[in-house]
């Protein structure tokens, strides 16, 4: 079953405020959080479905890509798509836990006395570039790629820690991962919390500090990262595969790794939207006489038959043999433009045709019902 329309989880409409978005998140998980629906597996997924949600749409980058391209524009986990089946508790209450305020201080999973307010490690974000042919596109592709990243130390297993358990509670936070410390003002005395300063804010501190990664939990290394790019893709558009970037340190989250779509030049073909243009050049007696030429397409040649008499800018549509759309089955079209080549030089022979010819009626240069530019009737046909 595919995933329910975001702007729906969160019962908000398309046109909706980045703040009415933040209201309707925050009313639903205020609705199946897990404090108040104990052993509800389904008010669990509707907490995850609705964080999945709030995560893209109060993104600006990925709120527009999603309204373009839906579901399917978001790629390989998209902006952490998947969020729910992937992520934990801690991590969506890590991830948004600050928009909520006061209003779970009664619940163990945000600021309650039943949970420490830890610091989870993130890993970084990765961006790589991956160039695509048309044929790529055309049929939605699998690249690997090597990539150069952090990833968890093997010989620790991420924690850091020789023998992975040397490990001993902050005596400065005692556990909490955050302190707190009153100052002084001229208007009285001010209280603030922060990450513990001894431990980072993750509550413990090594005793013991593993001799591969000296206590970071990750190495520099490469991995192989398979790639699923969907047919239509374009020029600029990003793919995002959750927890493919940097590892984090100490067992943390995993970044992303950000995909930008390169599109190589094909050698005929150019492209319009979804739309492929090739331009076909005839000599003057074909355009005269009519001729079947072949011409490119991305999945071999077409046959297509000029008639007699074409003028120079007739564009011919092949239906359906352009790109497809990465929101839906239609596929663009091949417009193929007819030029007339004019030869540059002649000898003397065709010289004394040509002026013949130049002397009947049938030559002579006639009005033409419209006097559009080339790009003026690309126009036309693309809409």
């Amino acid at each position: 079953m595919g995933k329910r329309d975001y702007y729906e989880v969160l019962g908000v409409s398309k046109n909706a405020t980045a703040e009415e978005i933040k209201k309707a998140y925050r009313k639903k998980a205020l609705k199946y959080h897990p404090d108040k629906n104990p052993n509800d597996a389904t008010a669990e997924d509707k907490f995850k479905e609705a964080a999945e949600a709030y995560e893209v749409l109060s993104n600006p980058d990925k709120k527009a890509r999603y309204d373009q391209f839906g579901h399917s524009g978001l790629g390989n986990d998209f902006g952490r798509g998947g969020f729910g089946g992937s992520m934990s508790m801690e991590d969506i209450f890590s991830q948004f836990g600050d928009i909520f305020g006061s209003a779970f201080s009664g619940f163990s999973g945000f600021g309650g006395s039943g949970r420490s307010s830890r610091r989870v490690n993130r890993g970084s974000n990765l961006r790589i570039k991956v160039k695509l042919t048309l044929e790529d596109i055309l049929n939605g592709v699998e690249k690997k790629v090597k990539v150069s990243k952090y990833v968890e130390c093997k010989t620790c297993r991420g924690s850091g820690a020789k023998g992975g358990s040397s490990f001993k509670t902050c005596s400065t936070c005692n556990g909490m991962g955050q302190v707190t410390r009153v100052t002084s003002t001229f208007l009285g005395k001010m209280q603030t919390t922060s990450a513990c300063p001894a431990c980072g804010g993750e509550g413990k501190v090594i005793t013991d500090k593993c001799t591969s990664c000296y206590g970071n939990g990750i190495v520099k290394d490469e991995e192989v990262i398979s790639i699923n790019i969907p047919a239509g893709v374009a020029e600029g558009m990003q793919l995002s595969l959750s927890g493919k970037g940097n590892a984090a340190a100490r067992g943390g989250v995993p970044g992303d790794l950000i995909v930008l779509v390169e599109e190589k030049k094909h050698e005929n073909l150019v492209r319009e939207g979804n739309n492929l243009i090739f331009e076909h050049y005839v000599s003057f007696p074909e355009a005269v006489m009519g001729t079947t030429v072949d011409v490119p397409t991305l999945e071999g040649k077409a046959r297509i038959k000029i008639e007699p008499g074409t003028q120079s800018g007739k564009v011919l549509r092949l239906k359906g043999k352009g790109l497809p759309s990465i929101n839906s089955y239609g596929r663009g079209d091949l417009l193929v433009s007819i030029n007339v080549w004019t030869p540059k030089s002649v000898s003397k022979e065709e010289k004394n045709i040509l002026a013949n010819l130049a002397k009947s009626p049938n030559f002579a240069p006639k009005p033409q019902s419209s006097d559009k530019s080339f790009f003026e009737k690309m126009r036309e046909h693309f809409n």
